[in-house]
């Protein structure tokens, strides 16, 4: 299981990622974009996805992980449980918002 410390590391390793408060909990961002936030329950992550498309197949393909709530209705969000997924399925989907936020060259070499 996931812990937010967990979170906070993975999402810290990122380059250029920064921790503020938004809405009270912790979020990451990328120069100046959001790409995860703490939601707060403490246990759940929200993270940008790139289309609505992709939230709907991921909480179809997998909903013990993955939901919405009608708050995000209508935006391309997913939250994410932490005793869902492991630290290595964490990594990969805070690098995979931090791409679609971080700048086109800081995302490629990040990439390199």
């Amino acid at each position: 299981m996931v812990t937010e410390d967990d979170v906070r590391r993975i999402a810290l390793a990122l380059p250029e990622t920064t921790e503020k408060t938004m809405y009270g909990t912790p979020a990451f961002y990328v120069r100046g974009k959001w790409f995860a936030r703490v939601r707060e329950e403490g246990d759940v992550l929200v993270l940008p996805l790139g289309t609505q498309e992709e939230k709907a197949a991921l909480i179809a393909a997998e909903p013990a992980k993955f939901f919405t709530t009608p708050h995000y209705d209508g935006h391309a969000s997913v939250l994410v449980r932490f005793g869902a997924v492991d630290a290595g399925e964490m990594g990969e989907l805070l690098a995979d918002a931090w791409r679609l936020r971080a700048p086109k060259r800081l995302a490629a070499g990040f990439d390199g």
